[in-house]
C-alpha cells in the first residue's frame, strides 16, 4: 500500500461523509427542526 492508495481511501471516505450529511440535511424528519431554527432570529424575547 502506497501513499496514493491512502489518498484514494481518504477521498472515498470524505465523499461518503459528505453524501451522508446531505442526506441528513434533506431528510423530512428534520424539516420541522430546521424551520424552527430559521425563525429564531425573528423571535422577540
Amino acid at each position: 500500500m502506497d501513499i496514493n492508495d491512502l489518498r484514494s481511501a481518504v477521498t472515498v471516505v470524505s465523499l461518503l461523509t459528505f453524501l451522508g450529511i446531505v442526506a441528513w440535511a434533506w431528510s423530512r424528519s428534520k424539516k420541522a427542526d430546521f424551520e424552527e431554527a430559521a425563525q429564531l432570529p425573528f423571535q422577540d424575547e
